[in-house]
């Protein structure tokens, strides 16, 4: 007999470190029961410490894994994080037009050090070509207020994550907000520095519960709840920023 697993697939850059991007996601595809698949969009030198170096994929062989994974497996949601430059961004969106996948979109613009994952000009491509094709959206605050400046609408389904905003408090709120759906998750501000990779891991975590067939609360609920895990489960790894724990949940 046959087993149907779920697929998902990453479109992000590496972390050497593995704790972010494509490493990340991989291991929150597994922890949440998902066959993970990616393409690789920029290699970075990186540890907890921060990005020691970045050298980008060419197009043509962003859309060559693109193609390969779309033409062979049954992709069931896609994710995209870091992608670094407009022509990229463009071949992403080309490829994923009209084949009707949910898409969570992570801007990421910085990286935890603080260096550029994204370059400016790719923002205007992010907002008129990706942008449009997703089914969530998941900015921390400074990535909503550069989006909003860019002339982002006030209509995309957005998942607001609100660490950023409130670091002086003792919980920490994130906000979805879709035509449907006004939600609102709150979680105590675990007081750690291993928090290299929660940008990732929550939406890898949306993202693979989408694939599992859970609707848009649902899958942004399961996913809040698994990170607040995998902060918990810190191996406390690194000098700096270190990694989460993403082993599955133990319920």
């Amino acid at each position: 007999m046959s087993v149907t697993v779920p697929v998902a697939l990453t479109i992000a850059g590496s972390d050497s470190g593995g704790g972010a991007g494509i490493q990340a996601d991989l291991k929150t595809f597994e922890a949440r029961g998902v066959y993970g698949t990616s393409v690789i969009t920029l290699v970075t030198a990186q540890n907890t410490l921060g990005v020691q170096g970045v050298d980008y994929v060419s197009p043509y062989m962003v859309r060559a894994q693109l193609r390969a994974v779309l033409d062979d497996f049954p992709v069931g949601a896609v994710k995209t994080g870091a992608l670094g430059r407009p022509e990229i961004v463009r071949v992403v969106a080309e490829e994923l037009r009209g084949r009707g996948l949910p898409l969570v979109v992570d801007p990421v613009m910085l990286a935890k050090s603080g260096d550029a994952l994204l370059d400016a000009e790719a923002i205007s491509t992010v907002l008129g070509e990706l942008l449009p094709l997703a089914t969530l959206v998941t900015p921390n605050t400074p990535e909503w207020n550069v989006l909003c400046q860019a002339g982002a609408p006030d209509t995309l389904p957005l998942l607001l994550k609100g660490g950023h905003a409130e670091e002086g408090s003792d919980s920490v709120t994130d906000e979805l907000r879709t035509p449907a759906h006004s939600l609102t998750l709150t979680a105590p501000r675990l007081r750690t520095r291993h928090t290299h990779g929660t940008g990732c891991t929550l939406s890898a975590a949306i993202t693979a519960n989408l694939a599992r067939g859970l609707d848009l609360p649902g899958a942004v609920m399961q996913a809040h709840a698994y990170l607040q895990g995998a902060l918990r489960r810190a191996p406390g790894l690194g000098a700096g920023h270190g990694p989460l724990g993403f082993r599955p949940d133990p319920h």
